[in-house]
């Protein structure tokens, strides 16, 4: 494409960030215009429930990139939601009025969901998304208060794990019969299962929760079958839905998981309109089909790829198998799928811990997950973007 001269990014986290780096990395010279909805520079969430949240990070490293940086790219920051997509005049509004556009960046990411039961919709159960929603937990817990974590996927695995290290009582309840169980399968879950045992965190699961209610000063979660947990706190790890409202009301293609419909350069079906990160579901050139991601490496491989093409690199296209890494209470997994299933799940042990889990369908590789064994990690990307047989 022509290298526009107005490029507007909606959205303020890495896939937006990335993208503008990518593109002044390739030599754009347009005009950039990025909305950040939060009162904040681009940050690193993955902190907000790990070293943030157990006090062992100072908010002066959550920036990805120095106020100096946009500056120096010539990046205008505009901390300002929008509001509404007009792309027959290529205009999006914000409370403060309207942008013109050349070019167009949706990069809204998610925001977390709030369980279906009653007493989740209260104001005073706390969700984790933003460096605000860390420090208000931070200030309402310390050595003494019980907490309890709802939901045992990575939110809730690693701010369980983060809170422990803080002095913080902590109950994790859920519905998985172990932590991350229908993801990674039961012997990874096992492992997860017994680090957070032997970091204190007492373990519900197995059962759902039915209801959060007010009892006291504290809080009462009951789960299915009538086990009830008493703590001082509540935080919810149930899962994010995706912030595609502005595309959809604008009329931008989506797919059956509700993502914006994306080729395998970021591009939708409005030729003026890129897509990255949570809210993509592009097309992968080697897995053969749309991919839906949740990953923070992700949105920066997306944004990387937006840049470049925004730049003018026609063959820039999102190539690599999906991957992410989790720190659950200083212990850290590495995990690359392509993210829909697997009929095979291969645990191989290692010294002092390490582990290695060999995912397959069909005797193909489909993913792993390890722990202390990068080389594993290594030679599983390759074995999963090559479609090879299962180690």
């Amino acid at each position: 494409m022509t290298e526009p001269q107005r490029i507007l990014i909606v959205g303020g986290g890495p896939a937006g960030l990335a993208t503008a780096r990518a593109y002044r990395e390739a030599g754009g010279r347009g005009e950039v215009t990025l909305l950040a909805g939060e009162p904040h520079l681009p940050y690193r969430r993955p902190p907000l429930t790990k070293e943030y949240l157990a006090g062992e990070a100072d908010a002066s490293e959550l920036p990805i990139e120095p106020a100096s940086w946009y500056d120096e790219q010539g990046v205008v920051v505009r901390h300002e939601r929008a509001t509404e997509l007009d792309r027959v005049a290529r205009t999006v509004t914000t409370a403060a009025g309207t942008i013109s556009y050349d070019a167009l960046v949706l990069a809204t990411g998610s925001r977390p969901v709030r369980l279906p039961i009653p007493g989740a919709a209260d104001p005073a159960v706390h969700v984790m998304r933003t460096r605000e929603d860390s420090e208000r937990l931070q200030s309402l817990t310390g050595p003494g208060v019980r907490v309890g974590v709802i939901g045992s996927g990575f939110i809730g695995c690693e701010a369980a794990a983060s809170l422990r290290r803080r002095g913080v009582d902590v109950v994790l309840l859920g519905d998985d019969d172990g932590p991350q169980a229908r993801r990674l399968g039961s012997a990874a879950a096992e492992r997860i299962a017994d680090w957070l045992d032997e970091d204190g965190v007492e373990l519900r699961l197995g059962a759902a929760v039915e209801q959060i209610a007010a009892d006291g000063a504290g809080w009462a979660i009951t789960q299915e079958g009538g086990a009830t947990a008493r703590v001082d706190v509540v935080l919810l790890g149930s899962g994010v839905q995706r912030n595609v409202e502005l595309a959809e009301a604008a009329g931008l293609e989506l797919t059956d998981a509700g993502t914006i419909a994306t080729d395998a350069g970021l591009r939708t079906d409005d030729r003026a309109i890129f897509a990255a990160g949570d809210i993509a579901g592009a097309h992968h050139p080697r897995a053969g089909r749309r991919l839906v991601v949740e990953h923070w490496g992700e949105a920066l491989n997306h944004g990387a790829v937006v840049g470049r093409r925004l730049a003018g690199d026609a063959d820039a296209t999102w190539e690599n198998a999906p991957g992410f890494w989790s720190t659950i209470g200083g212990r850290t997994l590495k995990h690359v799928a392509w993210g829909d299933g697997f009929d095979d799940a291969r645990f191989v042990p290692g010294e002092n811990g390490a582990f290695t889990v060999w995912y397959g369908r069909d005797g193909i590789t489909v993913g792993v997950l390890t722990h202390e064994r990068d080389e594993d990690y290594e030679r599983g990307r390759e074995l999963v973007e090559r479609g090879a047989a299962l180690p």
